[in-house]
């Protein structure tokens, strides 16, 4: 872990010193700040609160919303001028917006309003404050309009530094035995790769929300979004590359979701789709492939593998890792932390749990309370017949392309009834009495917001109903 860090820091000294500094930037957007309009708008979220005040006034009568940006940028960061923000901000939209968090949401309602050509500096020095070292994401050309797969003014600090919750790097795992910390209860990331199987609990993942290792001589990463309950696990060698990427959490959220850098590039990557957005692997074609990762009960993961191997509570950091600690009061509130504009809850609410899928150009999610009490669905997605093995107690949701293969409910919580007699449940595949093979699909938990925010009207949702 130390070497992975050490080579880390140094490439990253050797990215900042790329970047032009910050006397060069300011140098850089001179030009752009000889207009009025750029002035008035670095005034209102630098200046002192009368020039601000004035400026306001200026903005409000020219009444033109490219200029709403950076005053939703002023709503975050600076808490004087409340009131003036306010008016401006229905001046110049025709709607109210109490706060940051309001005024977000209209923002990624409204696609169309492109910002002042001054909000980019804007918005890099800000971010400049907080952290020198988000200039390695965000600086140069890398945060351009046509430079990036999403738009600059959704993207929200995320209260944290730059790499500020830090990844689990190769980390120490020990046998079942020895892992007395964990209770029954305990919600644990399942993962087996060609017979090599290990658990990580989610009292640990919290606080890091990305391990990078290799199982099953496979390098992979798991990324756990919290705020949008999404642990994907994901390949991390890509076709032409000999080392695998190794990645972090930037500081920085999309739509509440985390936007996650690889440590070669430092390009940023969507961690919801596996693709970049930014930097020199964007517009690549590079999509990160998608593992089986299975959320369960620790009592059902050691039952099920007792030769598993259990992450260490030697990370390497001090952390409260007890049960139930991290995340504890957000996960229990129906709210969100950050502001995404919510689409159609008549179904599904907010923060209700789905398991989701993404196969073959088709998506789909079925809400895990159709797996209450255990459900076996035999389901479609996009042209491959699936079958979805799930219990809803444990969050526990297995998927299998099933052919023509129907099956249903068994004797016990790991078996099957389907063509011929008892098919088993396996972390790889269904096989069937003669030696018959159903492959693992894969398929990760979310809550509904995300899944319906990233996905919209490209995913479908499985009913119950007839």
């Amino acid at each position: 872990m130390d070497v992975v860090r050490s080579v880390f820091a140094l490439t990253l000294l050797l990215a900042l010193a790329t970047v032009p500094s910050a006397r060069a930037q300011a140098s850089l957007a001179e030009s752009v700040f000889a207009n009025p309009v750029a002035t008035d708008s670095r005034t209102m979220l630098l200046g002192a609160p009368e020039d601000a005040r004035r400026a306001i006034e200026r903005l409000k009568e020219r009444g033109n919303p490219d200029v709403v940006a950076t005053l939703i940028l002023a709503m975050r960061f600076r808490e004087d001028l409340r009131s003036a923000f306010g008016d401006l901000f229905e001046s110049l939209t025709g709607e109210t917006a109490s706060g940051w968090y309001q005024a977000m949401l209209w923002q990624q309602r409204h696609a169309d309003v492109v910002p002042h050509e001054s909000y980019r500096d804007l918005k890099l020095h800000m971010f400049d404050r907080v952290d020198r070292a988000f200039r390695v994401l965000l600086g140069g050309t890398r945060s351009m309009r046509d430079k990036m797969d999403i738009r600059l003014e959704e993207i929200s600090w995320g209260g944290i530094q730059f790499d500020g919750i830090p990844s689990l790097d190769n980390p120490q795992m020990v046998p079942a035995a020895e892992a007395d910390y964990l209770v029954d209860s305990d919600l644990v990331f399942g993962i087996a790769i060609n017979g090599d199987v290990r658990a990580y609990p989610l009292r640990i993942m919290g606080w890091h929300e990305m391990f990078n290792d290799t199982i099953g001589g496979v390098p992979v990463a798991l990324a756990y979004c919290t705020l949008c309950g999404a642990g994907i696990l994901f390949e991390t060698r890509l076709e032409g590359r000999k080392l695998a990427l190794v990645f972090g959490s930037s500081g920085f959220l999309y739509r509440s979701n985390k936007l996650m850098f690889d440590r070669t590039t430092f390009s940023l990557w969507n961690q919801f789709t596996g693709e970049p957005v930014n930097g020199p692997l964007r517009g690549s074609g590079v999509k990160l492939k998608i593992r089986p990762v299975l959320t369960t009960t620790w009592a059902d993961w050691k039952r099920r593998h007792p030769g598993t191997a259990v992450l260490s509570l030697d990370t390497g950091h001090r952390r409260d890792y007890g049960s139930g600690v991290v995340y504890k009061d957000y996960f229990a509130s129906p709210d969100l932390m950050f502001p995404v504009a919510i689409g159609d809850e008549s179904r599904v609410k907010r923060k209700d749990r789905v398991f989701a899928m993404r196969d073959f150009g088709a998506a789909r999610a079925w809400p895990l309370d159709v797996f209450a009490g255990g459900a076996v669905i035999n389901d479609r997605i996009g042209d491959k017949d699936v079958v979805l093995v799930g219990e809803a107690d444990g969050r526990t949701v297995r998927a299998y392309y099933r052919g023509e293969v129907t099956l249903a409910k068994g004797a016990a919580v790991d078996r099957l009834s389907g063509p011929g007699g008892e098919w088993r449940v396996g972390e790889d595949f269904v096989q069937g009495p003669q030696g018959e093979k159903l492959p693992r699909a894969p398929g990760h938990l979310a809550y509904w917001f995300a899944w319906a925010d990233y996905l919209g009207e490209n995913a479908t949702l499985y009913d119950a109903k007839p």
